[in-house]
């Protein structure tokens, strides 16, 4: 008798743990979710100036969360041609290409959303 008593007390434990851990990962904030400000402006900053961005840009300014936004099929397209194909961003090179970790950050952007 007394190991039917261990027995449901430890069911009821097993039950009540996997019922707080689950609620847990169900309700936990997502520690992947890419923004505008904190992931894709930095890149814009370091790989896209000073040609798209003013006082110095001479191209499409794309220093805006709006106007990357419109224009996010047209950068991932150029993003990743070739290095070599007209049209290959950033233009002949003058900064390092996006890698591809930050090609998928745009993509996951893109996917999500597009959080400000």
């Amino acid at each position: 008798m007394k190991s039917r008593y261990l027995f449901l007390i430890a069911a009821f434990g097993l039950i009540i743990y996997q019922s707080c851990t689950s609620s847990k990962k169900a309700t936990a904030p997502s520690l992947s979710a890419v923004s505008y400000d904190k992931d894709i402006k930095p890149i814009m900053i370091a790989h896209c100036t000073p040609c798209h961005f003013p006082d110095e840009g001479k191209k499409k300014y794309l220093d805006t969360y709006n106007a990357v936004a419109n224009n996010i099929d047209d950068i991932l397209k150029r993003v990743q041609m070739p290095q070599d194909e007209k049209g290959f961003m950033p233009f002949q090179l003058k900064k390092p290409a996006l890698s591809a970790d930050q090609i998928a950050l745009f993509e996951t952007w893109k996917s999500s959303g597009m959080a400000e």
